[in-house]
């Protein structure tokens, strides 16, 4: 496989890789090496750049890719900070050679998401009110420590040496406390922004009702944010995410791929999104595959993604959706019917909307079970190995940004490694 990495990394354009130009500081190392170095570990579940220096002296293939060179754990940390925007156009490059293969044909696509941990504690989450209670308490600690810093100056004692790191340090947390109150004061400031069209929406369509009764008055968007609303001090974009009903909530992310449903399984768009729910994420799933690898003709999504507005955002586009209602698990057994339906209580719900209707109309024709089978086994497979082939259970970097550009590189090792098994199996 590392012969495979090295051969695609050099056929990629790799202009756009930032260097040290000026020559200076630690070894040189050259680019198209440190990004087959980033791709062959991640692909064989090495994430740690401590753990990828390691393996520059211990893995024989590594060994051979460096062409025996250790590049620190630092110049490894850098390059794969300041290099996403390579690694994306990388990402294209694989899928461009899978075409070029014979392997890539696009047509339908599975999308799903997955929760990964962040690189931070649950324990370090604070609310808006807490938040500011504790920015009072230690501007009064603040104080109360100058005055004591006076006085031990005034009596010359030794212990007065010690106040300015008590000082420095409950002001650095005042400051970061501070900070966070603002993220989430703008975080509401641009919910209520994205929601201002549809309150405008909902109060014509209420004033237009005749008759006295035309319902409760529609509230306009908070844009301030409440009491309990939290943020996390290590890793403020991440979010307190569980994957199921039955697990405890963690500090997380929702990353989203879209896969090819014609046989390749090869990802073909990756995102990285902090919304617990994946509602809102189907149109912008579709739209990141690259126009240069094709345009799909179906989309297979779960329940989590039957949200009208982002159906017809896509079907806009040409596009067939297949998203599961949750109501017609029942109707999918027919070939089955001696197997019982164990139905719990309020299961089967009742469907209001027309277009979830039609789209359960749509799921129980012959073509839609059909194509809806594909799903589970192209993109489910997919986050399987990941987790738990690949290894990778949690983001080693913090912000939305940074974890879109390493979920990037996830993505392309992994492409890179299924790339790799098919072209042998041609």
């Amino acid at each position: 496989m590392v012969h495979f990495v090295v051969e695609a990394v050099e056929g990629m354009n790799l202009s756009k890789l930032r260097v040290n130009d000026r020559g200076t500081g630690n070894e040189q190392y050259p680019p198209a090496m440190m990004l087959s170095l980033l791709v062959y570990c991640y692909a064989n579940g090495v994430f740690g750049s401590r753990r990828i220096e390691r393996a520059t002296f211990r893995d024989v293939a590594v060994r051979y890719l460096t062409g025996d060179t250790h590049p620190d754990h630092d110049t490894i940390c850098k390059f794969r900070r300041e290099n996403f925007d390579v690694v994306a156009e990388s990402f294209l490059g694989i899928l461009m050679l899978a075409k070029e293969l014979g392997v890539l044909k696009v047509g339908t696509v599975s999308t799903d998401g997955t929760k990964l941990n962040a690189n931070a504690s649950k324990h370090r989450s604070v609310t808006y009110q807490r938040a500011g209670e504790l920015v009072e308490q230690l501007k009064q600690e603040v104080h109360e420590l100058l005055c004591r810093a006076e006085d031990a100056d005034n009596a010359e004692r030794e212990e007065g040496q010690q106040l300015p790191e008590e000082i420095a340090r409950r002001d650095a947390l005042k400051s970061k406390l501070e900070k966070a109150r603002e993220r989430l004061e703008e975080r509401a400031r641009k919910k209520a922004q994205s929601e201002q069209a549809e309150y405008e929406r909902k109060v014509k369509a209420r004033e237009q009702r005749k008759g006295s009764r035309k319902g409760p008055k529609i509230q306009p968007p908070k844009d301030r944010p409440t009491p309990n609303d939290q943020i996390n001090l290590t890793d403020a974009d991440s979010r307190l995410m569980r994957k199921n009903k039955r697990s405890s909530y963690e500090q997380s992310y929702n990353p989203q791929i879209a896969v090819d449903a014609e046989g390749s399984q090869l990802i073909l768009s990756c995102r990285a999104s902090n919304n617990a729910s994946d509602s809102h994420e189907l149109a912008a799933n579709i739209e990141a595959i690259p126009e240069q690898v094709g345009k799909p003709t179906a989309v297979l999504a779960d329940t989590g993604y039957a949200c009208e507005e982002e159906v017809e955002l896509v079907k806009e586009e040409g596009i067939e959706v297949y998203v599961s209602t949750g109501a017609e698990s029942k109707n999918m057994r027919r070939r089955h019917d001696f197997r019982p339906v164990h139905r719990r209580k309020n299961k089967d719900k009742v469907l209001k909307a027309q277009w979830l209707l039609n789209m359960k109309a749509k799921m129980e024709t012959d073509t839609g079970r059909a194509l809806y089978a594909r799903r589970k086994q192209t993109v489910e497979p997919v986050f399987g190995i990941i987790k738990n082939v690949m290894g990778f259970r949690q983001f080693n970097l913090r912000d939305l940004p940074k974890v879109d550009g390493e979920w990037q590189l996830i993505s392309l090792a992994y492409n890179v490694k299924r790339l790799w098994k098919l072209k042998m199996a041609m």
